[in-house]
């Protein structure tokens, strides 16, 4: 995997319509999920209690929040692109997001990245890219949607 350096809209400009990479794959351990209930209060038995998750559960096992797997994206991105030269970076939306399977404790799963446009609005760079949260040995992507960041750069 060979990570992008982008240092400028025209270097950004060159992947308009293609992919930007994809990430290492990152396993999702109970304790994981464990934190991510504490940190968002959000502790509901199909995420924390791995016995009821087994024998009462849809899915055999316990399951990611949603929500947990979005909050990946930072850490995954940085494994595929670098934006230098910058004064500042904007998480600014998430357009089109839809979770289309449940990640389960121990799956793994990487950020997969294809950068749909970009455009150059008096000096501050919106880019819109498509992402896709692959899960390990699975058809059907974890997430998929539209991530749109502000980048404003030095001179």
């Amino acid at each position: 995997m060979s990570i992008i350096t982008i240092g400028s809209f025209e270097d950004f400009e060159k992947y308009v319509g293609q992919e930007l990479g994809v990430s290492d794959y990152h396993r999702i351990t109970q304790e994981q999920i464990n934190q991510f209930a504490t940190a968002t209060l959000d502790h509901q038995w199909i995420h924390t209690d791995p016995a009821r998750a087994k024998s009462e559960g849809t899915f055999g096992d316990t399951i990611a929040h949603g929500y947990l797997t979005l909050s990946l994206v930072p850490y995954l991105w940085d494994q595929i692109i670098h934006v230098n030269n910058l004064k500042m970076m904007v998480n600014y939306g998430i357009e089109s997001l839809r979770f289309a399977q449940a990640v389960l404790v121990n799956n793994e799963v990487r950020l997969n990245a294809n950068l749909k446009s970009l455009a150059n609005l008096r000096g501050t760079i919106k880019a819109e890219v498509n992402v896709k949260l692959e899960i390990k040995d699975q058809k059907k992507p974890a997430f998929t949607g539209v991530l749109v960041f502000l980048y404003h750069f030095n001179s």
